[in-house]
């Protein structure tokens, strides 16, 4: 399948604007050469009512999103796509009460389940690695707290990035071993958890910044400084800081989303990627989500910072 998605908003109204027609266009997202039916592999398949589609061949019938975030939604897929338009649309992203208002949804906690199921969207299933070149450090993520200070501050989240060096670009990745290309050349502070790299086949740069100033920690390493103020100045903005630290993965996911495709200037294109991935995603029901893995609770490097 072609990347085909609407240019304006006046064309995504005339695309989408009957249940039919968002169907059909996630059936054929998830089934680019045609629908295969999984229990014969039969090819001959008509529409029914609802999101199923039928094999004329052996009856079975396919659910269209099943499989996918949008399974057992409650939800029109319509109302859905409207929210992806309005979230790819924004360069800031959406609130979940702003997007409420917007739908005109019957609850915050819908528009709310219903953005961190899109968040997990966000970031693509098997993602390439950071290659070259690539600076890694951490910033804390949470409120003013009093007591203990710096790294391991228990009133704040650990979020470490890892930003691929592309002249004065960045990009980001999640800081994992397989976020990063064996053999690539990273280059970090001398804070004692990033040591041991080279056993796995890294080049290791260590550049220790014990007494000196914040100024020259942002010199020394500018991408993941920028990416940070960034990414702070996008929680305050957008969601006021109001972050819980166990939703904090998925939150994210929606910033390096929107930062890897900054420069992008095509809304319809972020639209088509967001409904792409949204057919490769597993559905996470409410209670996963309202009760799923903290990220306090999580070794820091699984925290989520995605692709340049």
């Amino acid at each position: 399948m072609l990347e085909d998605y609407p240019k304006t908003i006046l064309e995504f109204e005339r695309r989408f604007g009957t249940e039919a027609q968002c169907l059909e266009y996630l059936s054929a997202m998830r089934w680019p050469q045609g629908v295969v039916c999984p229990r014969c592999n039969g090819r001959k398949i008509w529409p029914m009512q609802g999101n199923r589609l039928l094999c004329s061949e052996c009856r079975h019938q396919i659910r269209v999103m099943a499989g996918t975030i949008f399974q057992d939604t409650h939800q029109p897929l319509r109302v859905w796509f409207h929210m992806i338009w309005q979230l790819t649309g924004q360069k800031s992203g959406a609130s979940a009460l702003g997007l409420q208002r917007i739908l005109g949804l019957g609850s915050y906690q819908t528009a709310w389940t219903m953005l961190h199921k899109l968040r997990r969207a966000m970031v693509r299933p098997g993602r390439d690695r950071l290659t070259g070149r690539v600076e890694v450090d951490e910033t804390q993520i949470g409120g003013v707290t009093r007591g203990r200070k710096g790294r391991g501050n228990p009133g704040k989240a650990l979020v470490v990035i890892a930003a691929q060096e592309d002249g004065k670009g960045v990009g980001l990745h999640a800081f994992v071993l397989s976020a990063v290309d064996l053999k690539s050349h990273i280059h970090t502070d001398g804070w004692k958890p990033y040591q041991g790299l080279e056993a796995l086949g890294y080049e290791h740069q260590i550049s220790k910044l014990q007494g000196q100033s914040k100024e020259a920690a942002t010199e020394l390493l500018p991408r993941i400084h920028l990416v940070a103020s960034l990414l702070k100045r996008w929680l305050l903005g957008t969601h006021q800081g109001a972050i819980s630290p166990e939703h904090l993965d998925y939150y994210l996911d929606e910033f390096t989303f929107r930062f890897n495709r900054r420069k992008s200037a095509s809304r319809g294109k972020l639209f088509y990627r967001v409904v792409q991935q949204a057919t490769q995603v597993p559905p996470v029901p409410y209670k996963l989500i309202v009760g799923g893995n903290s990220s306090t609770n999580r070794n820091p490097l699984g925290l989520v910072a995605s692709i340049g």
